[in-house]
């Protein structure tokens, strides 16, 4: 008798909507600032260090321009991609960066799924090493809580929305910092039930701590790569060497930043122990924040589109969707270009990162796509 195939997987794509002016920024960071303006600047801070980042396919682009939207969604479509998934910054009422998703949800275009993640932080200006300096607090109140859910009613109403068994998939960055969650989650719920919403489909971001979402009023985990906790012990972080460190008898990148192994981190992430709740596996291509952070950040060395489809076939090789709807992995990210991290072509690896993703898909859904 055959061996049953395995139930398909839906890939999801975190995407930033950074990547156009807006006037806080102006205010901020300086006239015209876009996330390319970090990305740009980057320089390679030893000879195995690849910075900067340069876009290939769809170059310094701005989301302000429904063609780009429309390419970034033809793009993902062909390598397997079954949606975005869109940061959402909401500030009692005040709105960051909204402009891309509102143009999807007026024009009705791009026709590709998506869903939003809130991203529930204080925007500081951690980027330039001041992160005490805060330039808009996130602040919570019960009226909060009805404002932000009737202001996202009409976003799930969208047919494009994702869903899991037809509940709006909706995801929080930080769960943990919600004062109350299952208060707030609870207020969600009834919220979208009144309005003939339906129940919601609550994800929380793992990346503060695992644990039960249901303990905190959510529905599923998502595993938020790179998983920073579980990273190990950088490079040239022995005693040794950190001894080296202060005699400034190393390379001053290890001195500045913490550096790790990507093939090593790879490994480490697939040896944790299974979790006993409902979590979706994320990968990330790579990882590297130096264009953003002058001191201590963090670089995944010789990340690859070769080490990362091992990591994507994996992961899928060990999940099995508990239900048909949930079948999520979260690629972390589409275009998180001053992160090191993207799916959208570069120079340096073309399409590779998508050929990647599409082979893998391939295989599992046993739908040729690429």
């Amino acid at each position: 008798m055959p061996t049953p195939s395995p139930p398909p997987v839906r890939a999801l794509a975190v995407h930033l909507p950074q990547f156009h002016p807006i006037s806080e920024n102006d205010e901020w960071w300086g006239a015209g600032f876009t996330e390319w303006r970090n990305v740009v600047r980057a320089r390679p801070l030893a000879r195995w260090h690849h910075q900067p980042h340069i876009p290939a396919d769809l170059g310094f682009c701005d989301l302000r321009v429904a063609e780009t939207r429309q390419a970034q969604a033809d793009l993902a479509r062909a390598h397997g991609i079954a949606g975005f998934l869109y940061y959402h910054y909401w500030f009692s009422g005040r709105r960051l960066l909204e402009r891309p998703v509102d143009e999807i949800l007026a024009t009705g275009t791009p026709d590709f799924p998506f869903a939003l993640t809130w991203a529930n932080e204080h925007w500081a200006r951690t980027w330039d090493g001041a992160a005490d300096r805060v330039l808009m607090r996130q602040e919570y109140s019960d009226a909060d809580d009805l404002a932000h859910i009737r202001h996202l009613l009409p976003v799930f109403a969208d047919p494009r929305y994702l869903r899991v068994d037809g509940r709006p998939l909706f995801c929080v960055y930080h769960a943990r910092s919600l004062p109350d969650s299952r208060r707030t989650t609870d207020r969600w719920r009834d919220e979208a039930a009144r309005a003939g919403i339906g129940d919601l489909y609550l994800c929380r971001i793992e990346h503060d701590g695992g644990g039960d979402p249901a303990a905190l009023g959510f529905d599923a985990g998502i595993d938020f790569q790179p998983d920073f906790a579980n990273l190990g012990r950088a490079l040239r972080r022995s005693v040794p060497e950190r001894v080296l460190r202060r005699l400034r008898a190393t390379p001053q990148v290890y001195r500045t930043h913490r550096v790790f192994d990507y093939a090593t981190v790879v490994d480490r992430m697939l040896a944790r122990p299974s979790v006993g709740y409902t979590r979706f596996p994320g990968v990330t291509p790579g990882w590297d924040n130096t264009p953003r952070r002058a001191r201590q950040g963090i670089i995944l060395r010789d990340a690859s589109p070769a080490e990362y489809e091992r990591w994507l076939r994996a992961v899928l090789a060990g999940f099995t969707p508990p239900r048909s709807d949930e079948n999520f992995v979260v690629i972390n990210a589409w275009n998180e270009w001053a992160e090191g991290n993207h799916l959208e072509p570069c120079q340096r690896w073309g399409r590779g990162y998508l050929e990647a993703t599409a082979r893998v898909l391939h295989e599992r859904n046993g739908v040729t796509v690429g």
